[in-house]
């Protein structure tokens, strides 16, 4: 999936961001870049169900750590 943030620009000022096809903390680096470009500070947030969901690579990560750590017993 790509990696996307959603940006909404309210009729009162107020930014709605959101992120998708990020996993776990990613998306916290992005805010905070968001933050720094529009002068702006998060005044509440929530996680999306892809903040706990692992990536393709991280599954295949652990499955060749644990592959490589089961030959070596």
């Amino acid at each position: 999936m790509t990696k996307q943030i959603i940006v909404r620009v309210r009729k009162d000022g107020t930014i709605d961001a959101e992120t998708v096809g990020m996993h776990g903390a990613e998306c916290l680096d992005y805010f905070a870049t968001l933050e720094d470009l529009l002068d702006a500070e998060t005044s509440s947030s929530a996680y999306t169900a892809d903040y706990d969901a692992v990536s393709a690579e991280e599954q295949w990560a652990d499955v060749d750590h644990d592959h490589s750590h089961a030959e070596g017993s």
